[in-house]
């Protein structure tokens, strides 16, 4: 499963809801792909009986816009204010930690965070994030081709 989180209405974090289109027309029919707001309960549940899940959102973490964060959340707790650009109280982060205190985890579960530039009222990403989202399409088409979605990987 893949799940593109973001507003397109707030610039770059649209980024995973973009990542996500283009993935559904060129993954195998077998991967579900979908689009969310990043509601922390609505991601709980999108996700319950999934083996293996793959999250793409906008980042702010000050490094440049367009950075790829690749992580293991299986392995590690998720390094805190990375993914602090959601609208709602209860995001992402949130979301991926209260499953880990409940058991609930998918057997893996991959987040790439893309460094976000603006996040300001607009519909379009940075020519920056633009690219890295292309970037993080052909690493999630290899990973789901290689079967390698699982967390060992950097």
């Amino acid at each position: 499963m893949v799940i593109g989180v973001g507003n397109e209405y707030r610039g770059d974090d649209g980024v995973g809801r973009r990542v996500a289109r283009e993935l559904r027309g060129r993954a195998p029919r077998t991967t579900a792909i979908l689009e969310a707001t990043g509601e922390g309960t609505a991601l709980l549940e999108s996700w319950t009986g999934a083996e293996s899940v793959v999250i793409i959102d906008a980042v702010a973490s000050g490094a440049s816009p367009g950075t790829i964060h690749r992580l293991d959340a299986r392995a590690q707790a998720l390094p805190a204010g990375l993914l602090h650009t959601s609208t709602h109280a209860f995001g992402v982060a949130q979301a991926v930690e209260l499953a880990r205190a409940l058991g609930q985890l998918p057997r893996s579960l991959v987040i790439y965070g893309i460094e976000g530039k603006t996040f300001d009222p607009d519909t379009g990403l940075s020519p920056e994030v633009e690219h890295a989202a292309g970037e993080v399409v052909e690493r999630i088409l290899r990973e789901i081709k290689e079967g390698t979605s699982c967390m060992n990987r950097p």
